[in-house]
């Protein structure tokens, strides 16, 4: 029964709307996923990098942090992509010229403010 003002929507014309919003929602949660997954390999490797970087210094894993995002922003390079570079000296990768270079300079910067 509809009060005066209201109409009833035909079952027919609810469904396809409703399945429309239901297939937005499954293409949305689907590219949310995709994006965690992407950013959970991410992090992994971050996290590594900063394992390395707390061992050569040595240093907390906050000043390692630090130490990334700096290279990350001297180089204009992607921190994701410092820090693959960096994972991939374990496996005999050589790492590149100008990310060597910056990472040299934070390591004695580091050094530096720690002995002052």
């Amino acid at each position: 029964m509809t009060t005066h003002g209201e109409e009833e929507l035909p079952v027919t014309a609810v469904a396809p709307a409703r399945d429309a919003a239901l297939l937005v929602e499954i293409v949305e949660l689907r590219a949310r996923n995709e994006q965690l997954g992407r950013a959970l390999v991410t992090r992994a490797v971050i996290d590594q990098a900063r394992g390395m970087v707390m061992a050569m210094a040595p240093c907390s894993s906050e000043r390692a942090w630090d130490l990334l995002v700096g290279v990350s922003q001297h180089c204009n390079i992607k921190l994701r992509d410092v820090a693959a570079a960096l994972v991939a000296t374990a496996d005999d990768k050589t790492l590149p010229e100008e990310i060597r270079r910056e990472l040299r300079r934070a390591l004695r910067r580091l050094h530096t403010a720690d002995r002052g």
